[in-house]
């Protein structure tokens, strides 16, 4: 087949962009044709085909795709991004009608009223719209069971259209010795309780209720280590939080760590909690983070209810301060962590785009 594949913006560490490029890998190895659409990727970063396509916002872009005829040209098209229609299309982001709602649970009443002023907004949830509507998308890929709910409920989605294919990271491990090394880098003790907090998007991931925690939290030796970059003077004030900014070297880190926690008012599927779960670590977070289906709560982690749970949220961290308790299930969660490579996750969406029926 020849498959296009759609994705406007481009960073260099992005989620999006690696799974991008090892899907497009894969699909040239299966004997496919790969193209990418997309706005902001530079070719040297792209190894097979690619379309520019000029715009300067969400709406724009889609447009110029149908300017382009991208899904004519092309037996597949694969988007990432929404769009007026596709062949298929990954929901990694979520429903943004969804996170809206949720944001506005945590916010002043002003703010989402502000919001109805913003253009990106409102291109956003009109295009939404259009791409789950009968003349959008032929199917969706969803990262959860927590989106394809979202999708159905504001949509009516067809269920029957909808496939889960869970989010997969890479495989990594941190050299022999990392641990002790980068703890000592750190200046951590030998008793220090080291709990980690990664990403940017502060306040999307909650990272003051994670602060608020550790602060309630019951330990004496316990530290919040930040990786990621944001605004630390928008953060409540604690002695026990160190702000690392943008960490290159993150199985290192994670080896250092002994806990994660994102206690996130919505996620779609944590990749951050993946690759904490890969490296063998409880993570902490809440109902509304998609990751949170492939875990047991209270055995292999914790699943709050609500991010601003900070009682629920302190008990989770003073629980997994136990260290017989994480050496105990480490080795289950290594296992469990295997299970959702990237490699698997491109195997199902190449299988799912195989088998879809042929275009209208």
């Amino acid at each position: 087949m020849k498959i296009g594949l759609v994705r406007r913006g481009y960073s260099r560490t992005g989620g999006a962009e690696a799974y991008l490029r090892r899907f497009a890998e894969s699909a040239v190895a299966a004997g496919h044709e790969c193209v990418l659409f997309s706005e902001q990727w530079p070719r040297v970063a792209w190894p097979f085909a690619h379309v520019q396509v000029v715009s300067d916002s969400p709406k724009k872009f889609a447009d110029a795709l149908v300017a382009l005829r991208a899904r004519d040209e092309r037996d597949f098209l694969f988007s990432l991004e929404r769009i007026h229609t596709c062949d298929a299309y990954r929901a990694g982001d979520g429903v943004h009608a969804a996170w809206l709602e949720r944001r506005a649970r945590f916010e002043p009443f002003w703010k989402p009223w502000l919001r109805q002023c913003n253009a990106k907004h409102r291109e956003m949830l009109a295009l939404e719209k259009l791409l789950f509507s009968a003349d959008g998308a032929r199917l969706v890929i969803a990262n959860s069971r927590m989106v394809q709910t979202e999708i159905e409920a504001h949509f009516g989605y067809p269920a029957e259209r909808i496939h889960i294919v869970h989010n997969g990271v890479p495989p990594f491990t941190a050299p022999a010795g990392a641990r002790a090394e980068m703890r000592r880098e750190l200046g951590l003790g030998d008793d220090t309780f080291a709990v980690l907090f990664a990403g940017s998007g502060w306040e999307r991931k909650g990272l003051r209720f994670a602060i608020a925690a550790m602060n309630a939290a019951r330990l004496p030796h316990a530290t919040l280590l930040v990786a990621g970059r944001g605004h630390e003077r928008a953060m409540p004030r604690s002695e026990r939080v160190r702000f690392l900014g943008p960490v290159k070297d993150m199985p290192r880190l994670l080896a250092a760590a002994d806990a994660f926690i994102l206690p996130t008012l919505y996620e779609p599927f944590s990749n951050a909690c993946l690759e904490a779960l890969a490296a063998g670590l409880p993570v902490i977070t809440t109902a509304h983070n998609g990751f949170a289906e492939i875990i047991e709560p209270g055995v292999e982690g914790e699943v709050v209810a609500q991010p601003d749970d900070l009682p629920a949220l302190a008990a989770a961290v003073e629980k997994w301060s136990d260290p017989a308790r994480r050496a105990a299930i480490r080795p289950r969660l290594l296992a469990l962590g295997a299970k959702y490579g990237i490699a698997e996750n491109v195997r199902q969406t190449l299988a799912i785009i195989e088998s879809a029926p042929a275009a209208r």
